[in-house]
């Protein structure tokens, strides 16, 4: 029958694709043999490239320090040990205490400005931690929560106490993060700044609100407030 015998043509092509392929094979055989001989151009120029950028160790270098502090040597002083505060000096901050800045003149409010001490007034001792101080809370517990011991001191609470910035509770403080500023916590107040200014759209990215002394910069895509 004809349909049982190969076409002479299809058999010739079929023997010389097997002669190509086989062709192909030696010759990146023996490409790749040449090359891996380091005979090749490539290698040459490497070769001539490691030679001409070797690297020379000087005779004459040493890596011993040449700085010291006062003839002595920085990597071998000796530790200087701070000797504890007296217990007066528990809520001592050098730049914001009370009793010094009540000594400035009251014009201008100049009592109110920051003024740290001079040189021959700072303490070199370690400031005292209060009585029954503990570890602070670990993040994100600390955003909410610090112990009452670690600043027994409930005026704040008090004074603040219609904006509900601060509350006393037990043995920790908790700072329910609503108050009058924002009554219905940080994400209705964006909302309400959103109802006026147009941050949906992109072209404002920052709002700055100011009055009743507060000053708040809020960022449109930071929707969780410090």
């Amino acid at each position: 029958m004809r349909g049982s015998r190969m076409n002479p043509d299809r058999r010739t092509r079929s023997i010389m694709s097997v002669v190509i392929v086989m062709g192909l094979c030696c010759f990146f055989y023996i490409l790749g043999a040449w090359q891996k001989s380091g005979t090749g151009r490539g290698d040459s120029i490497a070769l001539r490239v490691t030679k001409e950028t070797d690297c020379t160790i000087l005779p004459n270098l040493h890596f011993e320090t040449h700085h010291s502090m006062g003839g002595v040597n920085p990597l071998i002083m000796n530790n200087k040990v701070f000797k504890p505060c007296h217990i007066r000096y528990r809520d001592y901050t050098p730049c914001q205490d009370q009793n010094r800045a009540m000594t400035f003149p009251r014009e201008n409010m100049t009592y109110r400005e920051r003024h740290c001490p001079a040189e021959n007034e700072k303490l070199h001792c370690l400031i005292p931690a209060p009585k029954g101080y503990v570890t602070p809370f670990a993040w994100p517990k600390s955003r909410e929560y610090v112990p009452y011991a670690n600043a027994p001191y409930k005026s704040l609470t008090v004074e603040k106490a219609v904006q509900n910035w601060i509350q006393h509770q037990g043995d920790v403080f908790h700072f329910p993060g609503g108050g009058t500023m924002f009554p219905n916590g940080a994400s209705s107040y964006i909302d309400e700044l959103a109802s006026v200014i147009p941050l949906a759209d992109g072209t404002i990215r920052t709002a700055l609100d100011t009055g009743c002394g507060v000053c708040l910069i809020n960022p449109y895509f930071n929707h969780l407030l410090p």
